[in-house]
């Protein structure tokens, strides 16, 4: 336990879970500074303990998968949060505006009964939670691999991509504790709260940026631009900024996204030439609880034997920021070939991209 903050299996199933899983869901949310996402998740497990009946609430409580791996909370939050965005249900707003002194189960519970047909689909798949400043660990990790002497220029593969937002790193500036990389000025600048040391400062190179989805999201298409802003949390409004600047840069080059399961595409883009030179990366962001555990292994055996066959001409690297529930944090962590490919963590991570603390 941290911080008043029970550990549970992320892959845990059965009787009891889900409740625990949105508890777990609320002291995540609050511990980052989400507090509104906090309250309508705890009015939400308030239901849920209390028997509210109906359609959304049963299928929640007899979920038959692992409800924190599945992010089964923010499910059905990002359903909420839509209907507060499209302004069909006036009473959320009370929430939203994190009014103090209001009944919020009262006010989801109605908001369900309202727009329960709406908010079914919204248990059917993950949330899209696409975040532009997580960009900003991918380019530390690229410097931080080309000071252990990879080549400096990076073909990247992304799994989970959702709407290519990360895919379109190279377009964004970063101010990272003072190290400068990316255009001037960018379609997006990030400069994150720096802890530590500052990474180190080599020129890199972003050379192509492929990623996959099992559902991608097209940020041109309005309905589909919608769902990804109900996943952002509301609290953050520099997030809404940023997706409106992805929307924008878009429309004017897509990302290279295509639609495949994460290890499909890592099996069949291992298998192409790799130019002298480039180092090939693996990365992605809180998506790996979401891959199935047989996926899950099939990446890992690729990248295993795509490693053993590296080269100093021909290095790869995996880049993967994922969540640490204890710590209410997120753990940057690289591998590399050659090198040995153990694991490196470089830094803890908020999220969002608020902040680095560097340990490298």
């Amino acid at each position: 336990m941290a911080e008043g903050y029970p550990f549970i299996d992320i892959n845990a199933k059965g009787e009891g879970i889900v409740v625990a899983a949105f508890d777990n869901q609320v002291a995540y949310c609050t511990k980052a500074g989400a507090t509104v996402t906090a309250r309508v998740v705890a009015a939400l497990r308030d239901l849920l303990e209390r028997g509210e009946p109906g359609r959304l609430l049963d299928a929640i409580r007899v979920w038959p998968g692992a409800p924190l791996a599945d992010a089964l909370p923010l499910r059905v939050a990002g359903g909420i949060h839509a209907l507060h965005l499209k302004g069909v249900e006036p009473d959320l707003a009370a929430i939203y505006e994190d009014r103090a002194g209001v009944d919020d189960a009262a006010i989801v519970a109605a908001a369900i009964r309202a727009h329960e047909a709406d908010l079914m689909p919204w248990l059917d798949g993950p949330p899209q939670t696409n975040e532009a400043g997580r960009s900003s660990n991918f380019i530390a990790a690229m410097l931080w691999l080309a000071e252990q002497g990879l080549a400096p220029r990076f073909a990247c593969l992304e799994i989970g991509s959702s709407a290519g937002i990360n895919l379109m790193l190279d377009r964004y500036h970063y101010d990272l504790a003072g190290v400068q990389v990316g255009p001037e000025p960018g379609a997006m600048r990030f400069k994150p709260e720096w802890q530590g040391n500052p990474p180190p400062d080599h020129a890199i190179e972003i050379v192509s940026a492929k990623g996959c989805d099992v559902a991608p999201v097209d940020l041109t298409d309005p309905d589909e631009a919608l769902r990804l802003k109900a996943f952002i949390w509301p609290e953050h409004a520099v997030r809404f900024e940023r997706m409106a600047a992805a929307i924008a840069e878009a429309g004017r080059s897509p990302p290279n996204l295509v639609q495949m399961n994460a290890a499909d595409f890592i099996e069949a883009e291992l298998t192409k030439p790799q130019a002298a030179g480039t180092t090939r990366v693996l990365m992605h962001s809180i998506v790996w609880q979401y891959v199935p555990t047989e996926q899950q292994a099939r990446v890992m055996a690729a990248m295993e034997a795509a490693g053993a066959r590296a080269t100093a001409e021909r290095p790869l690297a995996w880049i993967a920021l994922e969540a640490n529930r204890v710590l209410h944090l997120h753990e940057l962590v690289v591998r590399f070939w050659p090198g040995g490919g153990e694991p490196v963590m470089l830094a803890l991570a908020h999220p969002h991209g608020a902040s680095i603390d560097w340990q490298a």
